[in-house]
Formats: structure tokens, sequence, C-alpha cells
């Protein structure tokens, strides 16, 4: 029972942060349930099966609170589902020990960047709205969804820092856009492993419990992804990644540090992160007051129509008070 209790509380944290910051449930959930020694293709198996449902519960939240892209959710879930496909096969054969350290040699990379950049310079206004194109997405998909079926998680991580970086939507669109879309990738994993493991190999009572979690976060996880600055949701999803792959590395078979460096490690980069999130904040105040000020003298500078003013006119005084 306490078992159950942990992995329902675990699927309401790994859904609140996933929802709002565009990964970390399967990274999350899948470590718990290899903590309780289950292998890492029932885990990565359990985990897609509950993430069928709480991928669907946060799309229509994120689609409620206006954060979805639905062009971006066709062009990237589609390649995903088949690449959580192939990749669900071949977990089900091969062991991932030495790719996972490879793989995060490069989240590790892309989070850094993420961070400097959001940290540093914030949004590009002048990307914003450029579309995202097949070319770009087709691939980022079917190396996220492989990335995230042998992995046990990985979509949130491969595909958000990916879009983030090419500075073309906003971090909260970005985010709805790919939960939304983990929605097809979740579903053909599932399949995948259905097909390689058969039924046993989804703990079905553990991906319920996970799944009723994960249900409760979806909606408040959408509402804060809204309304949290978009600076400061950058830097988080940056500094998460950073963490998260700094210590998969550490850990891993290519370096194995000692605890003491791990320890040290972890405690300089979340001493990185925490500055960084400040500074973001401290930035986004600026850009707050900036923008007010803008707003003050663009209002100063208009002048109003009077009532016995004809069309003409107003349409001259208008023009007048825009130029």
């Amino acid at each position: 029972m306490k078992s159950l209790i942990v992995l329902a509380l675990a699927g309401l944290g790994a859904q609140l942060v996933d929802g709002s910051l565009g990964m970390g449930y399967g990274v999350t959930s899948t470590t718990l349930l290899l903590a309780l020694g289950t292998n890492p293709a029932t885990a990565s198996a359990t985990v897609h099966f509950a993430e069928i449902g709480t991928n669907l519960f946060s799309g229509i939240a994120h689609w409620r609170f206006g954060n979805v892209d639905w062009k971006v959710v066709a062009k990237i879930g589609v390649p995903g589902a088949v690449g959580a496909y192939a990749g669900a096969t071949v977990l089900s054969h091969l062991s991932t020990e030495v790719a996972a350290p490879a793989m995060s040699t490069i989240l590790l990379a892309l989070g850094l960047y993420l961070l400097v950049r959001f940290t540093l310079r914030g949004i590009d206004r002048h990307q914003l709205g450029k579309p995202l194109r097949a070319r770009f997405l087709t691939p980022l998909g079917l190396v996220a969804g492989f990335v995230d079926a042998t992995g046990g998680g990985g979509w949130g991580p491969v595909s958000t820092p990916a879009i983030l970086a090419s500075g073309r939507m906003e971090p909260r669109t970005t985010i709805g856009s790919i939960d939304t879309s983990e929605f097809l990738v979740s579903a053909a994993a599932s399949l995948g492993f259905l097909f390689a493991l058969g039924s046993q190999g989804i703990n079905v009572l553990w991906a319920l419990v996970l799944l009723a979690g994960g249900v409760v976060a979806a909606p408040l996880a959408a509402w804060l992804v809204r309304y949290v600055p978009a600076r400061l949701l950058g830097a988080a999803v940056g500094g998460m990644i950073v963490l998260t792959n700094v210590r998969a590395l550490l850990t891993s078979d290519w370096i194995d540090a000692p605890a003491g460096v791990r320890y040290a490690g972890y405690a300089v980069v979340s001493l990185g992160w925490a500055a960084a999130v400040v500074h973001s904040y401290r930035e986004h105040r600026k850009d707050q007051a900036r923008e007010a000020a803008d707003a003050v003298a663009a209002e100063g500078n208009y002048v109003a129509p009077l009532a016995d003013e004809d069309d003409a006119v107003r349409a001259g005084r208008a023009q007048a008070s825009r130029d």
C-alpha cells in the first residue's frame, strides 16, 4: 500500500513538472520504478502506458489554456510515434547502458545552451511566430521518440530544448505542444512494448496509480505554464536538463565518480541554477518596467479626436498620432 501511495505522489509531482516545463514525467517515474527493482523494459513500458492517459488530460488542459500549436503537434508527433515504436522494440531486446551516457552528453550540451540563452538574453521576439518546418521537426521527432522509449523518458528533454533554442515559439506554447504530441509517442511506445513483451511486460496497477496522480496535476500544470514568465521557464528548463544529465554522467560507467565528487558537482550545478533563475526573474522585472514605460509614452503621444470632427479629420489625426 505504501508503494502505491508513493507511486501516486510521484505521478502527481512528475506531471506537475512535465506539464509546466515540458519534460520530467518519464524520467521521474521510470527512476522510481527502477528503484523498486523493476527491469528497464518493464519500467519504460509501465510508464508509457500511464502516459497515454496523463498526456491526454495534459493535452486537453493545455489546449483549453491556449498553449497548443496543432501544426507543430502533427509535424513532430507522427515521426515521434514512429521513433518511439522502434525504440520500444529495440529496448525489449537490447541494453541501453552504453547509449545512455552518450545521450546524456548531448542533452547536457542543449541544457547549458538553454540555460545561458534564457538567463542572459531571454526570448528573441523577432524570431517568434516564424513557422517551424517539417524538415526540422521530423528528424527531431524520430530521435526524441526513440530516446524516450529506450530511456524510459526523453521526449521532453530532447524536443523541448531543441524547439526553444530555435527562438520561434513561446516557451508555454512549446511546452503545451510537446506535452500534447507526447500522447502519440506514448501510445506508439506502448504498442511496441505490448507486441515485444506481451501484456506481462506492463504492470497495469502501477500504471493506473501513476495515471491517477498525473490526472490531478495536469490542469494545474497547464495553468502554471500560462502565467509563469517565459524567461523564468527557459532558465528552469535549462537548469533541470543540466542537473539531470550531470547526475547521469557522474554515475555512469564512463565516469563513475566517487560520492564526494558527485555531491560537490550537484551542489555547484544547483547553486548556478538558482543564481540563473534569480537573475532571470530580475531581468524579467526590468523588461516589465521598460514595457510599462513604453506603453505610458505611447499613450502620452496619442491625441484624442474631438466630438465635432468628421471622419476624414479623425483619420488624419489618428495617422499623425501613430507617426
